[in-house]
């Protein structure tokens, strides 16, 4: 079991290697949901993640025993070990599944690691980093099944009730379970009124079902936007935590995820991975249950693909009626295209992208398809634009 005592004195040896991140009241996400919102914010952690809290108290403790460190990981703790390894003088070997983005091999290059391809799953990649841990005289760093990983994740714990005392609510997100282990030991052991709610994607519920089972049990892991806590086996020593601290485990499913991190982006202008999403994500299935609790929400990290997170935007401007997709049929003639644009102009929709295409074998030798990208106001606007099309002799179809 891990002590407040070491969480402690894992905040004394992170004292300027790691920032205070901020905690910050959102008037908005309490007006939506009915709570008082605060957001602690480890998005803007060094690495862009909580995880150099405990890779760094980890590899502190190994200094003059071991001169290299080695893990397995697809993302942010990756990062987390390399540049605690890099700050502390040691050389760090990270295995990564042969899929891994591009994106976050480079990331954790930068911070000094020698990075290993292996397998096609973080499976693969654990096994593999073992055998090399033990081949090599290496030092494996779990993610989150060791007493020092998770002492350094309670850290933030402790910021929080240093800055929040009156904080009633504390949402965080569950993968392997060591993040919530430490925030819940450093919490409820300065206030055991506080609730401590644990929130983990419908894809992949490890902690829930091994907590309704009573023991540890594996998974089948599916798909899923918060890829960071895509565990199909929860550790062990976070599992005792979490059953003896933890007040209550829910899930949320993809849209709920998606929205909450559109909201995140739109409102509140921080760039939240799906993981980082899901507190708020469960603060808003649950918000009755809530009201008018001083509730804080861990945004756990913000390494999220820029693609994906380009998608997310996109859905969620259509989903608000600010965004729209037409194709229609038009004359091939001179001047066509500029009159549909004239038109569309003059109720105020503003073209983002336009293909025009007079070549499809599927057109009559005299027609031209437009496939255009609309900026609106709303579903009214939207309407609009539809009405005027066809009333000036047009055919719009959606497009997906």
């Amino acid at each position: 079991m891990v002590t407040l005592k070491e969480i402690e004195e894992a905040s004394n040896r992170l004292e300027g290697v790691v920032y205070k991140t901020p905690i910050v009241y959102s008037f908005s996400l309490s007006e939506i949901s009915g709570a008082n919102v605060f957001l602690k914010l480890e998005n803007l952690q060094r690495t862009g993640s909580f995880k150099i809290r405990g890779a760094y108290n980890k590899i502190y403790n190994l200094r003059g025993t071991v001169k290299k460190v080695v893990a397995a990981s697809a993302g942010n703790h990756a990062q987390g070990v390399a540049l605690a390894a890099k700050l502390l003088g040691m050389k760090a070997t990270i295995v990564m599944p042969e899929g891994t983005p591009i994106n976050k091999i480079l990331a954790t290059k930068h911070y000094g690691a020698d990075v290993v391809l292996h397998g096609n799953s973080f499976e693969d990649a654990y096994i593999y980093a073992k055998q090399l841990a033990d081949s090599s005289s290496g030092v494996f760093i779990h993610a989150f099944d060791d007493p020092e990983v998770i002492a350094g994740q309670g850290t933030i714990g402790l910021e929080l009730i240093e800055t929040l005392q009156n904080v009633e609510v504390v949402f965080a997100p569950i993968g392997g379970g060591g993040l919530i282990s430490g925030i819940s030991i450093a919490l409820k052991e300065n206030n055991s009124k506080i609730k401590i709610i644990g929130i983990q994607s419908t894809a992949s519920p490890s902690m829930l079902v091994s907590k309704e089972k009573g023991t540890v049990v594996e998974i089948t892991s599916k798909e899923t936007l918060a890829d960071g806590i895509a565990i199909r086996k929860v550790g062990a020593i976070p599992f005792n935590i979490v059953q003896n601290y933890v007040d209550d485990i829910m899930t949320v499913d993809e849209q709920e995820i998606e929205d909450a991190l559109l909201l995140l982006t739109e409102r509140k202008k921080i760039v939240v991975e799906g993981a980082g999403a899901v507190g708020l994500a469960g603060l808003l299935k649950r918000r009755e249950s809530f009201y008018n609790k001083n509730s804080a929400i861990i945004i756990s990290g913000g390494n999220i693909d820029i693609n994906t997170l380009a998608k997310i935007m996109e859905r969620g401007l259509i989903k608000r009626g600010r965004f729209m997709k037409l194709e229609l049929e038009l004359p091939d003639v001179p001047g066509s295209l500029a009159k549909l644009a004239t038109l569309l102009g003059s109720v105020k929709a503003n073209i983002v992208q336009i293909f025009h295409d007079r070549f499809s074998t599927e057109l009559q030798l005299n027609k031209a398809i437009a496939e255009i990208s609309l900026e609106t106001q709303g579903f009214e606007h939207q309407e609009e634009i539809l009405k005027l099309l066809r009333e000036n002799g047009y055919d719009p179809k959606g497009k997906e």
